[in-house]
């Protein structure tokens, strides 16, 4: 009689489907963030007792107290905004504009950057204040 040798088969894990669902999901993190863009230059915000947070500022300008102009991290002319916030507003034409203008900067500055962003054709046009309260 012949005899019978039993082969041990080692169980295996297939785990395909665990990475599928991992890269899925990784994909869909990575499509729905929204990250959060700045101006690029230190600015100390003004306190308002009516500051209230908005959704969805998306084109950040920044007024420093010199009278410098900052859009996506870097120094740019008054002549310049228009064409910025016009190029901002065409990649996402639901975003809307805010300047972030430093306590010290001159009401005449913030001025003729919310007159250039009105020629870009945005009409609601936001200024950054922060809560005295925190």
């Amino acid at each position: 009689m012949a005899r019978r040798h039993a082969h041990s088969e080692e169980a295996e894990i297939n785990i395909t489907p665990m990475l599928d669902v991992v890269f899925i999901m990784l994909i869909f993190f990575i499509v729905t963030t929204s990250f959060t863009k700045e101006t690029g230059a230190s600015i100390i915000k003004p306190q308002a007792e009516q500051a209230a947070a908005l959704q969805n500022g998306t084109i950040l300008i920044g007024v420093r107290p010199n009278d410098e102009i900052w859009m996506a991290k870097r120094p740019i002319e008054l002549r310049e905004v228009r064409q910025m916030v016009e190029r901002a507003k065409a990649e996402n034409p639901e975003g809307s504009v805010v300047i972030v203008a430093d306590k010290g900067s001159r009401i005449g500055t913030v001025t003729r950057v919310m007159d250039q962003v009105k020629l870009a054709g945005v009409e609601g046009v936001a200024i950054a204040a922060e809560n005295p309260g925190g």
